[in-house]
């Protein structure tokens, strides 16, 4: 029987694209002789709780339908919130009969009796790795903060296109703003 198999891309900011994960983790499918049932893809960072929108997809279409294996780049293309989000994450995926592969984690590909501790490890190195990210970025912004330099838009700058009152602002609307703008 061939195995059914979902990829999940993920990029974290509009600079990046999934057009270098997609073809390799196709690859990778074709190679084995497993079928492609479908692709979710998105541009969200993982330190965003519900804001993975294919990732809530993928988990809803798995209860609608059997797929074998869920195919990711690395672990951290699931979430960067520490040890405690992977391993839900990869619970979650074996309570519906998937088993989760990471491309850049090949001990996924035949779990040991250490994965958990695996799947542990590598959700808190891509924690510290998010956070070192953050860090530098404050200390580059305090920098030149420092230097006399002021940060953002010129005074007076306009946004090209006007923006939709969803998003920051939605959220902690009251439930009258949201029924007329939402």
């Amino acid at each position: 029987m061939t195995a059914k198999v979902v990829i999940y891309l993920r990029v974290s900011t509009p600079e990046q694209t999934t057009e270098n994960q997609l073809p390799v983790l196709q690859k990778w499918v074709t190679e084995r002789g497993y079928e492609l049932l479908e692709i979710y893809s998105e541009n969200e960072s993982a330190w965003k709780a519900g804001h993975q929108r294919e990732l809530a997809r993928l988990f809803a279409d798995l209860q609608k339908r059997k797929a074998d294996i869920c195919l990711v780049w690395a672990l951290d293309r699931l979430s960067r919130q520490g040890a405690a989000a992977i391993l839900n994450l990869i619970d979650r995926f074996k309570r519906h009969g998937v088993r989760v592969i990471s491309l850049q984690e090949s001990w996924t590909e035949a779990p040991t009796e250490i994965a958990e501790v695996l799947y542990a490890i590598a959700g808190w190195v891509a924690r510290m790795e998010s956070q070192r990210r953050s860090e530098r970025t404050k200390a580059g912004l305090e920098r030149v903060k420092a230097e006399g330099k002021k940060l953002g838009r010129p005074k007076g700058s306009k946004d090209k296109q006007q923006r939709s009152s969803t998003g920051y602002f939605m959220r902690y609307a009251s439930p009258r703003v949201k029924e007329k703008y939402g």
